[in-house]
């Protein structure tokens, strides 16, 4: 299975829910009542709606007949569209160290077609050396052994392969100047951190800017973030925020208009890609 095709099972199940809603909710259908349908709860039909979980062929075929969809062709559309959707992706086998709240993150990044992040405390995973991630891991997980250190170092490494594939995204990417200067591993570490940032810059699917210290304050007031676009033209964009022990996805058009709205202007008072370079290389001198 190709990373392209299990990432793009975690879109099928959300188009999927999408849809089972719409449905429902043409037919004025309560999720209490759809819940009754299928032998579950009403929050069983909110994350199934959502996309959160994965779905059984039977509950698909019960919904589909309470929402009154009977033609054979019809059906079968959403139904193969549901055995798409439960294809175990390739990070499943890093469930060992990988938290099911951010299982969901890693489908939609694979699946996206533009990718554009904030980052403030250091450098985003997806551009990191595996000698930086090391210390990453390192200081975020203090108690984990050498073993589970390897493997969430091996998964960061495997997703970033992400930005070299043949459909790899628009990946774009500012830093606060901050990242630059906060160690992590030592000079050596970062040395090989900074020229790597300058050559992934080179890219021409990635975009890097950092947004200067001498700028002061600016609209990435609020912190990290992420936002992700799909080819799938009824796939809203999703606003991803990372929290110590979970993460919330917004997909509602108001709540990501704002964060695309800040995105906008951090990359409109950051450094241009060529002296974003520029600042790289005097701070490599530096070390």
């Amino acid at each position: 299975m190709t990373t392209n095709e299990s990432s793009g099972s975690v879109v099928r199940r959300i188009l999927l829910g999408s849809q089972l809603r719409k449905l429902r909710e043409s037919r004025g259908i309560t999720r209490e009542a759809a819940g009754y349908s299928i032998r579950a709860s009403e929050s069983k039909i909110s994350r199934m709606e959502l996309g959160r979980v994965s779905f059984k062929t039977r509950d698909v075929e019960d919904l589909l007949t309470l929402y009154g969809i009977t033609r054979e062709s019809e059906r079968e559309a959403l139904l193969g569209l549901a055995r798409e959707a439960n294809m175990a992706g390739w990070w499943h086998s890093y469930g060992d160290v990988l938290p099911s709240w951010f299982q969901t993150y890693v489908g939609l990044e694979g699946a996206a077609s533009h990718i554009g992040i904030y980052e403030v405390q250091f450098v985003h995973g997806l551009l990191q050396t595996e000698g930086y991630a090391h210390a990453v891991v390192v200081r975020g997980q203090p108690r984990a052994d050498a073993a589970e250190i390897e493997r969430r170092v091996s998964l960061r490494m495997e997703r970033q392969k992400l930005l070299f594939s043949e459909r790899a995204p628009l990946f774009h990417a500012v830093l606060d100047e901050a990242a630059l200067h906060r160690p992590y591993g030592g000079v050596a570490v970062m040395r090989g951190q900074l020229q790597h940032l300058v050559d992934l810059s080179e890219q021409p699917n990635v975009t890097l800017q950092v947004m200067p210290f001498q700028h002061g304050g600016h609209a990435g007031e609020s912190g990290a973030f992420t936002v992700l676009s799909f080819p799938e033209s009824d796939l809203p964009d999703v606003v991803y925020l990372e929290q110590l022990t979970g993460a919330l996805y917004l997909d509602k058009a108001d709540e990501v208009a704002q964060y695309e709205g800040v995105m906008g202007r951090l990359r409109s008072d950051s450094l241009s890609p060529s002296r974003t370079r520029d600042l790289i290389r005097q701070r490599l001198q530096l070390l």
